[in-house]
Formats: C-alpha cells, structure tokens, sequence
C-alpha cells in the first residue's frame, strides 16, 4: 500500500510522464531508501540559502520537466564551492527550458553503484544492482533478480558483479557496509513492488556506498504512458 504522499506525487507528475528528482527523492526517503540531503529553491537567493544550510561544496541540478537527462543537457555542476559559483550556475540553469528552480544537494563520496528497476510484461518486477557512474552504459556490469527480494539475493547480486572486488576495500578504497546495501535495496524493492501498475522504469544512478552509508545520489522514475 503506498503513502499517501506518494500517491500525491504519482497524481501531480502523471502530466509529466515522469517523477521530477525532487520528488523522486521524497518518494524514496518516504520508503526508507536513504538520499542525499537537499533543498530546491525558485531564486538566487533561495539556492544561496540552501547551498548555506546543506554546506559546501555542494551539487546543483536543474528542476525541469523538460530536461530528463540533466547530465547531457549541461544540468548538472558538481564541486560548487561558494555563493560566488553558485549565482551563474543558477543563471545558466535558469535559461534552460521549462525551468522551475534548482535541486542542491550535499556532496557525497563512495564507490558509485547503480540500482533500478524495470517492469517487464512476462516476469513482472526486475531489480538491476551494478556497478555505476559515467561508465556504467559501456562496462555493462549489472546482475538481475526478481522483485520482491530477500537478503540472500543482494547477497548473490554483489557476487556477480565483475567489479564487485571495489565493495571490499579493493587498492585501498572503502569497504562497503554491506547491512547499509542491502537494507537500500530490501526497500526499494518493496517500493518496486508498490509501483508496479504505475511506474515503467526506476533509475538510481549514482547510489555513493562507503564504509558507513549507501545513499541515492541521483534518482528519475519514469511513469506508464497515459
């Protein structure tokens, strides 16, 4: 049974065909997938305050229903270090289509990994763990178990993965919490399972997991066609 604020959200995006990352954030926080603290402000002002409340450096992102794939349109800018760089990146952001204001979030560090989901015809829900980031559409390295899982499958999924030696501590990386994981992914999946009749596609890329957390970094869920 979802919340009521996620049936909220579900309604009002419905026009969009998509969940704007705002609210995708307040989706998952609402099912206990952890991400990244954030504000979304309408003016300069507001994004300085925000950026001020978080605390440098932070990242910005464009709100838009227009502009899907932020980080190919230039609407994303990472390492934002003070007021003095956040105004022109507001400014750049502002001239964008559809804008409705910016997404700033604090700036999180781990091995980048990617979670989603897709809602096939014949096998129903199907939960994706892989290794993520800006490679993560040419290496390729991804494992697949049918939703709703169990603990022993994110225990499965991490052992497939090619790159699974970086969750260990692999050349003096983190060792990824491996309770902090799978609890994400125990929830999202039940998430997943909610939104079955709704949703056609969950991308979390990245999700940033570290010696003490595992968090959403960045988050778009496309809706079923009207």
């Amino acid at each position: 049974m979802l919340k009521t604020d996620i049936q909220q959200i579900l309604l009002k995006s419905k026009r969009h065909g998509w969940v704007m990352e705002p609210d995708a954030n307040r989706m998952l926080s609402d099912a206990g997938v952890p991400v990244t603290r954030f504000e979304q402000a309408d003016t300069i002002s507001g994004a300085c305050r925000a950026a001020g409340s978080i605390g440098y450096p932070v990242v910005a992102k464009i709100i838009s229903p227009e502009v899907i794939h932020k980080s190919d349109t230039g609407g994303v800018v990472v390492g934002i270090r003070n007021d003095q760089e956040l105004r022109p990146v507001f400014e750049l952001f502002s001239k964008m289509p559809g804008f409705k204001g910016i997404l700033v979030e604090e700036r999180v560090s781990g091995v980048e990994l990617i979670v989603g989901a897709q809602y096939d015809f014949q096998f129903g829900p199907v939960v994706l763990l892989g290794i993520g980031g800006t490679g993560v559409e040419i290496y390729g390295d991804t494992a697949l178990r049918m939703a709703p899982l169990k603990s022993r499958d994110v225990t499965s999924m991490v052992g497939c993965l090619r790159g699974g030696k970086l969750l260990t501590g692999f050349r003096g990386g983190p060792v990824v919490d491996h309770r902090q994981l799978t609890r994400l992914l125990l929830n999202f999946s039940e998430l997943v399972m909610a939104l079955e009749n709704q949703a056609e596609s969950i991308d979390l890329n990245p999700v940033m997991c570290s010696g003490d957390s595992c968090i959403v970094a960045d988050a778009r869920i496309m809706l079923i066609g009207q």
